[in-house]
């Protein structure tokens, strides 16, 4: 797709998910008596507004999101005003907006779902490699492999073996139907509970195909490429079947260098060779029959899905703070980064990934809401619960004056940070690596 088209997409994604955002503030704060003085599309300055009963409905110039203004803003001597009303109302308006977000964001990655996807399946799957110890290797699994079937159910793609393995009982045995060199063979063993993965595992890593011999004087053996190896990818192509390997070194063109991804004990490395011609002098396996399918997940799972994704995003991003420490440039992002971010994925997964994307934005739009730093929504909501065990008792003018004053330094410094990173990253030609 066409960059240009993504941006405009990527601006209209940005647009929706604030406005409706905000119009949960809106509707919130109009039942709970709140007087709204002006609801606003877009931000100014104006283009029209229609006023109806005592609120200005405006379509705005700058089209990145929504505002909600309200009668007196935070004085609470103003009759109608958000901080004339007692705290638990305001706990609900402030809260109104991410909850929005968030159901937002269910509908749109559970409707990324229920789109048709492309999936690799083949004729049972590939053994890359054996966890030393594992109930695999106890077996006498060896790489080369080709799971055919488990307790007699055909395999037809990588995730059937894990759900097959799963759905076994604690401690059973399940029995596999292995290819070894052009034979079948049956063989037994138990799977261990990965409390990491928190699912039960047999120790095996999965592939489509495994380089058997490289030919010792080839170009392929000069970089490095050796038996045991797996090919993900040719210049970022994934590699599944000779068709699709092939197809790729036919469109390299003339003299120019291939970039090789491999699977190599479980860690990915790249070999540069000359030339699409360099890559003769290596023999690989192949799972028999593997092509590309469409599948689509039925509503309910497309559903259980999306709101897997929600409920699990807070524990993802405790489990990503190593990461977040050791590159902060890429996990923390402000709208030039997510645009970048939003490109990458489309061009890398195709165009349904937008709604994927859609669906995180508003999610990290809520998240980042929550944080109780005023004058975020979070920021808000904390004030209105200290009110409200404090039983309406108001926190003093200078508090707030003082919390609002460094809770928007501290987040003006922040985005300021974030976008200059972006920016720089832009310049530097860097991105994600999706």
């Amino acid at each position: 797709m066409n960059i240009a088209i993504v941006i405009i997409l990527f601006i209209l994604t940005l647009f929706v998910v604030i406005s409706l955002h905000e119009l949960g503030h809106f509707i919130a704060a109009r039942r709970a008596g709140v007087k709204v003085e002006e609801f606003g599309l877009g931000f100014p300055p104006r283009l029209f507004g229609i006023k109806r009963g005592e609120t200005v409905y405006s379509v705005n110039a700058i089209p990145l999101g929504a505002f909600v203004k309200s009668t007196g803003e935070n004085d609470p001597t103003v009759p109608g005003s958000l901080a004339s009303k007692g705290p638990w109302s305001r706990l609900g308006i402030y809260a109104a907006g991410p909850l929005v977000s968030i159901f937002l964001a269910f509908i749109l990655i559970s409707a990324f779902f229920t789109l048709p996807t492309s999936v690799v399946v083949g004729n049972g799957v590939m053994v890359h490699s054996i966890v030393e110890g594992s109930p695999a290797e106890v077996a006498g699994i060896e790489p080369g492999n080709v799971i055919l079937k488990v307790n007699g159910n055909p395999v037809y793609k990588w995730g059937d073996i894990q759900s097959r393995v799963n759905s076994s009982e604690e401690g059973e045995e399940i029995t596999l139907l292995l290819q070894r060199d052009g034979s079948q063979s049956e063989t037994s063993l138990k799977p261990e509970f990965d409390p990491s993965l928190e699912r039960r595992v047999i120790g095996v890593l999965l592939c489509w195909n495994i380089v058997n011999q490289v030919r010792e004087d080839s170009a392929a053996a000069k970089v490095g490429i050796r038996p045991g190896d797996t090919i993900l990818s040719i210049n970022g192509q994934a590699i599944y079947n000779d068709e699709s390997m092939s197809h790729v070194l036919a469109s390299v063109a003339e003299g120019e260098k291939i970039h090789i991804t491999l699977l190599r004990e479980g860690e990915e490395i790249v070999k540069e060779l000359d030339s699409a011609r360099q890559v003769t002098g290596i023999k690989l396996s192949w799972v028999d029959g593997v092509r590309i399918e469409q599948e689509r997940l039925p509503v309910w799972k497309a559903a259980y899905l999306g709101g897997w994704y929600i409920t699990h995003m807070p524990e993802l991003i405790v489990a990503s703070i190593p990461l977040i420490k050791e590159d902060p440039g890429k996990a923390l992002v402000g709208p030039v980064g997510a645009g970048q971010l939003t490109i990458e994925a489309v061009k890398s997964f195709g165009c349904s990934n937008m709604l994927f994307m859609a669906g995180i934005i508003s999610l990290g739009l809520a998240l980042f809401n929550f944080f109780p730093v005023p004058p975020l929504d979070g920021g808000g909501m904390l004030v209105a619960l200290i009110e409200g065990i404090r039983r309406g008792k108001r926190l003093s003018p200078h508090a707030m004056r003082l919390a609002y004053t460094i809770g928007t330094t501290f987040l003006i410094t922040l985005m300021v940070l974030i976008t200059f990173n972006d920016i720089l990253r832009l310049i530097k030609g860097e991105g994600f690596g999706l």
